[in-house]
């Protein structure tokens, strides 16, 4: 099993990579955060830079905060594609548009280099205890290589489709998740609005047609006052911006993703970027003059 880079160790990436290490995978870690580069090697990886990494390295994992990032971590002067040899695979695990995937692939393949766009979901949770779902794009070949490892971070991994899938089924995934959110919030905002307990009429729903994980995890969370981010409102708020960009591109209208957009925009407008995304139940509160 030869070495894994692994380039961004923020709130998915670092118990993504530790996982690869209690795997027993040998691996190069690289971020501009120099605190999480420290827990990283502290449990025994290897921090280099881009050009060793990607000289080093068959496989390389990035997984930043958008397309611009990837793109400049991949083929600025000392990026990984300047050092990377042919035959290698980039799995960019970041939520990124599907163009940018198909881009960073086309640039990839013209030096030999396999491209796997494979962003996850599930949240800093799932990150932590390994049980990401993940949705891949790209070549057959490429992704069977890289499987085992990605198994190693998630309970599942399906390759959806070419390269673009994996983001495509990233951005249907997040118009669930936001709008799911953004539902349970508007209807246990009128559950308190009229009087009823929002934790016993969640226990009267959950067994019905109404449970689904988002209920599970979030409202809890809403009720609490939890907001200690597991998914930031500043990754769904940027998640929902590619899904507009993708849907205008392809003429494909999203007017209840466009409201949605608009909540996390007047979220952020509130300085609540750095909250979790159940805080979108926040925006129904302040309409309403109510708290759960």
């Amino acid at each position: 099993m030869g070495k894994i880079g692994f380039i961004g160790l923020g709130i998915m990436g670092r118990p993504m990579s530790l996982n690869l290490l209690k795997s027993g995978v040998e691996i190069m870690v690289n971020d501009v955060d120099v605190s999480a580069l420290n827990v990283l090697t502290a449990a025994g990886a290897v921090g280099a830079d881009l050009l060793e990494i990607s000289a080093a390295c068959d496989i390389v994992i990035t997984i930043l905060p958008n397309g611009e990032i990837v793109k400049e971590v991949l083929f600025s002067d000392k990026g990984v594609a300047s050092a990377m040899t042919a035959g290698g695979i980039v799995v960019d695990m970041s939520s990124v548009t599907p163009a940018d995937s198909i881009y960073c692939a086309a640039r990839l393949k013209e030096k030999g280099i396999g491209f796997i766009d494979a962003p996850v979901s599930g949240g800093e949770p799932k990150a932590i205890d390994g049980t990401l779902a993940i949705m891949a794009g790209g070549e057959r070949k490429d992704f069977d290589k890289v499987l085992p490892f990605l198994l190693m971070m998630g309970s599942s991994a399906t390759l959806v489709g070419g390269w673009g899938s994996g983001s495509t089924a990233k951005l249907v995934n997040q118009i669930i998740v936001n709008g799911t959110i953004a539902l349970v919030s508007e209807a246990f905002v009128l559950c308190a609005k009229a009087g009823a307990n929002p934790d016993t009429v969640y226990q009267a729903i959950r067994g019905g047609l109404a449970a689904s994980a988002v209920l599970d995890a979030k409202l809890p969370m809403m009720t609490s006052r939890d907001f200690v981010p597991g998914g930031k409102i500043s990754i769904n708020h940027k998640d929902i911006g590619n899904v507009l960009k993708t849907a205008h591109d392809i003429d494909c209208p999203v007017p209840l993703t466009a409201q949605l957009f608009e909540i996390l925009q007047t979220l952020k407008a509130a300085g609540q970027m750095d909250d979790d995304h159940s805080a979108i139940v926040n925006y129904f509160e302040r309409l309403a003059g109510i708290n759960l």
